[in-house]
């Protein structure tokens, strides 16, 4: 079963979409790529991630997509890591992507008025005839995550032993269902960015098993609650940002839209604040989850809104096809009400590891489990309470940011002698960067400078909201700069630590 898929003013039936995504996977082959190859999309929300997502399950081939918000360094370093055999790129992003690599990698350009270039995606897809087999071992999507060495990783999964595919098959279907509630015959709406990797994965489910999915082009709070009345939406993904401009809308305006058709909504990729939760369940009623996930493992807890009621600021517990344990920096397990660090499993997904990097998958796991450098504890029931990150990670948006990313940047600036980037408590966003800068002596540092500079360099997202100058950075006994200490005045009136 295919879904029909709805994006803008657009309709492709399910009969139509499958073979669009056949003519694809022809065309890819025509091209000799095949099983664990891979290609890249630069994109926006659109419908060519219907195409791809198809025709790579059809020919086991993997599709890296890309965060269009990337500068061109950024996306040509994604482009070379991958590995990529064919790029598939929005017109408008074109120039973003490097000469040298435009000239080395096959690229088909999408979306423009008719005439131009940027056609030549259609024209080549309707070209191509359709390809008539399967495979056993469908393809996914490769996620590269913000690097906690200065460059993102790209989580690559291992090939599943045939006798095992089905059984795995099963439990990830049941994961989709609990975890988003991704289930047949469901209508599901997305907002997010298919960028970015849970997205991604509903939208391939969704494709698999759902009777509709509705693709925005890109979030619009009004626009979403008429999609939902318009499509009678079951099903509906958000992050705890889109929750805060939703509830914004004056009440006028939200009465306006029949959402009683949705059955379940789901939200990842940041912890929602328990006041913002609270004001959604009394809108849309006891059908708000948040699930505990990432990239690398995909969703590990989900709690339901009576549950979030009873224990705010709990993640929830295991689902069934996950195992979580709260270690010491030892290894050894810790008792309930002790924090440690979060390690976990989902056996509903195959391992990973990182492309060209197994030794950082190798560096993070113990007894079996990856940590992703989470702490937190878990209650004498078994919820999970993420209280702080042993490493730098910040969720800004739903957006996860490295900093030391952000600091290598910064430390090529002329005048910096050092750097220290971290997150810092935002209404809205639930956090946002901030940079104190240890300038070199007889320096003056203009920011203003500063960020023209690091526009260039880096995506906006990841420059920093708010800088700050210092004589010297505080340092810890062994010479490291103690973030700890510059962080935590910013975070003492607040319940969470991230």
């Amino acid at each position: 079963m295919t879904a029909d898929f709805y994006w803008a003013d657009r309709v492709v039936v399910a009969r139509e979409l499958e073979l669009r995504a056949r003519k694809l996977a022809a065309g890819l082959l025509e091209r000799n790529i095949g099983a664990g190859d891979s290609i890249a999309i630069l994109t926006r929300n659109h419908p060519v991630y219907a195409d791809v997502i198809l025709a790579c399950r059809l020919m086991g081939c993997h599709y890296c997509p890309i965060n269009s918000h990337l500068t061109a360094r950024e996306i040509e370093f994604i482009l070379k890591d991958s590995g990529a055999k064919l790029l598939l790129v929005q017109h408008d992003l074109a120039d973003r992507v490097p000469e040298s690599i435009r000239l080395e990698l096959a690229t088909l350009v999408i979306d423009a008025p008719a005439g131009q270039r940027a056609s030549e995606y259609e024209r080549w897809l309707l070209g191509q005839s359709a390809f008539a087999g399967t495979t056993d071992a469908p393809g996914t999507h490769i996620a590269y995550t913000a690097g906690t060495t200065g460059r993102p990783k790209g989580v690559v999964r291992l090939p599943v032993r045939s006798e095992d595919r089905n059984a795995r098959r099963a439990m990830f279907r049941k994961l989709m269902a609990d975890a988003f509630g991704i289930t047949p015959g469901g209508r599901v709406l997305m907002p997010a960015p298919l960028y970015h990797s849970a997205p991604s994965v509903i939208a391939q489910t969704s494709l698999d098993v759902s009777e509709r999915l509705v693709l925005m082009p890109r979030f619009d709070a009004q626009a979403l609650l008429q999609m939902i009345a318009v499509h009678r939406i079951t099903t509906l993904y958000l992050v705890p940002i889109m929750y805060s401009r939703l509830l914004a809308l004056p009440e006028e305006v939200r009465s306006r839209y029949d959402i009683s058709s949705l059955e379940f909504v789901a939200s990842t990729g940041a912890p929602c604040a328990p006041e913002m939760k609270r004001q959604m369940i009394e809108w849309m009623g006891p059908i708000i989850h948040e699930a505990y996930a990432s990239s690398e493992v995909g969703a590990i807890t989900v709690i339901s809104s009576e549950e979030a009621l009873r224990r705010p600021g709990s993640a929830g517990r295991p689902l069934e096809t996950a195992e979580l344990r709260i270690l010491d920096n030892e290894g050894n397990a810790v008792p309930p009400g002790a924090t440690g660090l979060i390690y976990v499993r989902q056996r509903a997904y195959p391992d990973f590891t990182y492309r060209g990097n197994d030794e950082a998958r190798r560096s993070i796991e113990r007894q079996g489990l990856v940590t992703l450098g989470d702490m937190g504890h878990l209650d004498q029931d078994g919820y999970l309470y993420v209280s702080d990150r042993a490493s730098d990670m910040v969720v800004s948006g739903g957006v996860n940011i490295y900093p030391v990313e952000v600091e290598h940047v910064l430390a090529a600036y002329p005048g910096i002698a050092d750097c220290a980037v971290f997150g810092i408590p935002d209404p809205e966003f639930g956090e946002k960067l901030m940079a104190v800068l240890q300038p070199e002596s007889g320096r003056d540092i203009d920011t203003h400078a500063l960020i023209e500079w690091l526009r260039d360099r880096i995506a906006g997202f990841k420059i920093p909201r708010l800088f700050e100058t210092v004589l010297a950075l505080p340092r810890d006994e062994n010479g490291k700069i103690a973030k700890r200490r510059l962080r935590e005045p910013y975070w003492a009136s607040h319940e969470r630590a991230i």
